[in-house]
């Protein structure tokens, strides 16, 4: 990706533009040009320790801003959409337990292959039998590979404001989750409607920002695709 503004203008040149952004221009966190997509707050003591778990290749190719672990998880199904290496699915792998099941959806196939290679070893390093752990390649647009009401939960961690279709996502999400079932997000959120100019900077889009929606329109947008509270 380039910083120059070039065209932002399709679905495909979006999904290509991210995917390559991910998967081939980042190698590790710190490779970010932005503090936009990093956490900066410590996480708690609980949550560090569930971390530590984690495999350093996982970890070391985190880009979220935020962390998805809300309580009472135990034995339920949970989507991660845009799973990236599964940094935080194996963080949720660990809060449902060996009972309940995490899937992980991406597009980018680097990061894909760096969370599929370490399933036995977090199963193993968790103390579970069997793996609770599964990685999806798809976009977080196109969820018709699972059922209706077929999750829980579904979080996503900075990762809605790189979609070029946000309604499509949410439609997807409202469609999977079972009755009662509840979506937790970490993302980048405007206070007004982002210029034309710099939602086709690459580089701006990749990096989590000219992709953002205004938080208003965020709201009306999910009430139109079903969510009501």
């Amino acid at each position: 990706i380039e910083s120059s503004s070039n065209s932002v203008n399709s679905m495909s040149t979006i999904h290509k533009s991210v995917s390559d952004y991910y998967g081939k221009s980042l190698k590790k966190t710190s490779d970010l040009s932005t503090n936009c997509c990093t956490t900066s707050s410590s996480p708690s003591p609980h949550i560090q320790k569930l971390l530590a778990n984690i495999l350093p290749s996982v970890c070391n190719k985190y880009y979220g801003c935020g962390l998805i672990a809300p309580a009472l998880l135990s034995g339920l199904r949970i989507l991660d959409l845009g799973c990236g290496s599964g940094r935080d699915c194996y963080l949720l792998a660990q809060l449902v337990g060996e009972t309940g099941s995490v899937v992980g959806v991406d597009m980018t196939e680097e990061q894909l292959k760096v969370a599929r290679e370490s399933v036995d070893w977090h199963r193993e390093t968790f103390g579970y039998e069997k793996t609770n752990t599964e990685f999806v390649c798809s976009y977080i647009e196109q969820l018709d590979a699972f059922p209706d009401e077929s999750f829980d939960v579904v979080v996503s961690n900075c990762v809605v404001n790189l979609s070029p279709d946000k309604s499509a996502v949410l439609r997807g999400v409202y469609r999977v989750l079972k009755p009662g079932g509840e979506m937790y997000f970490s993302d980048i959120y405007s206070n007004k409607r982002m210029p034309k100019e710099l939602m086709e900077n690459e580089m701006l889009w990749g990096e989590c920002l000219s992709g953002a929606l205004y938080w208003n329109d965020f709201l009306n947008l999910s009430k139109e695709c079903g969510f009501k509270d």
